[in-house]
């Protein structure tokens, strides 16, 4: 069985990386695939990463490199302390041939006893880089498969009451920063299927879920943020309101906002309260408010409360961004 070798940090996956990937599975009939921690370059976590791997070609053998080398040069002893760290992972596992369209493959390859197939490595066929992508990947995401550029995107999620300025904030946040927001998939739901006013505990889930796929499907078009109004714990709110219960799917969704979304904003109920022919009124927002804001103090989700004017919000947002790793 032939077997070829990739390692990188694929931060982020490209289709360059794709180009290699694709011609080793073409030419062996095993493929092994080391991916190494890059916390220095990036804040995207391995497991992420190799995770893009495993869905786009589940055929290849990934390998969590977590206590791999982060030095790259051409220095004897730096290329020794990979080549070192490379055959020890392998434990013996013979490669026929290594891919790369780096320096690096000619030295790797020897101390593999494995041909170097270097792929493109004046970057003809994919003229792009990674390091071009970290630079700008909103004007290179044309480089990247879909999964892999929604979670270059930081998600920012805006909860809070009924009329307490969520999709007037996030409307207005993506235009200062030239990229796109989420409206509310529940109040469109709604609008299609309620009853009396009233929603079933399973057509809350639906909202949740459909919320989720429209929000992936945005992400795709976002540069760096995607402006979200509202989230899946919001919904998980309604249904403790109306329902007294909450479905196991929904507290699944809900559970997963902390990780889903890079910040939290808290919208105030210090706006006057718009009495629409869909909302339940003034009292009910605030009972509402209190309900959410304690859920997030009991579940420690961090968030961050906006209140005051329009601007004063923005601003607020604004800082927090600032503050966001990597920016």
């Amino acid at each position: 069985m032939s077997t070829g070798l990739l390692l990188g940090k694929f931060a982020p996956l490209h289709r360059g990386h794709q180009l290699l990937i694709e011609t080793a599975l073409a030419e062996n009939e095993r493929v092994l695939l080391l991916i190494y921690p890059a916390s220095e370059v990036t804040q995207v976590p391995l497991p992420v990463r190799s995770g893009w791997i495993r869905a786009l070609y589940p055929q290849v053998e990934v390998i969590e490199a977590w206590d791999g080398p982060c030095q790259v040069s051409d220095a004897p002893e730096i290329m020794r302390l990979h080549e070192v760290y490379i055959l020890s992972r392998l434990a013996g596992c013979r490669i026929d041939r290594f891919y790369s369209s780096e320096f690096y493959g000619d030295h790797v390859s020897r101390a593999l006893g494995a041909e170097d197939r270097r792929i493109d490595p004046a970057r003809v066929r994919v003229p792009i880089s990674a390091t071009a992508i970290r630079a700008a990947p909103f004007a290179n995401r044309h480089f990247l498969q879909p999964l892999v550029y929604r979670d270059l995107i930081h998600r920012l999620a805006f909860i809070g009451a009924p009329s307490t300025g969520k999709s007037t904030l996030a409307e207005a946040l993506s235009q200062r920063h030239s990229s796109c927001w989420m409206p509310e998939y529940g109040r469109e739901y709604w609008l299609a299927h309620q009853r009396q006013r009233r929603l079933s505990p399973e057509q809350l889930v639906a909202i949740a879920e459909g919320h989720c796929r429209h929000e992936d499907r945005w992400a795709e078009q976002a540069n760096r943020y995607l402006f979200v109004d509202t989230d899946a714990s919001t919904t998980r709110q309604f249904a403790l309101y109306y329902h007294g219960r909450v479905p196991p799917r929904l507290e699944q969704l809900a559970a997963q906002c902390p990780q889903r979304y890079a910040l939290c904003f808290l919208c105030a109920d210090d706006i006057p309260y718009a009495d629409t022919w869909d909302r339940s009124g003034a009292a009910n927002r605030q009972r509402m408010q209190q309900a959410i804001r304690a859920e997030l103090e009991r579940g420690l989700r961090p968030y961050i409360l906006l209140s005051g004017t329009l601007e004063q919000r923005m601003a607020r947002v604004g800082e927090a961004l600032a503050a966001l790793p990597g920016q």
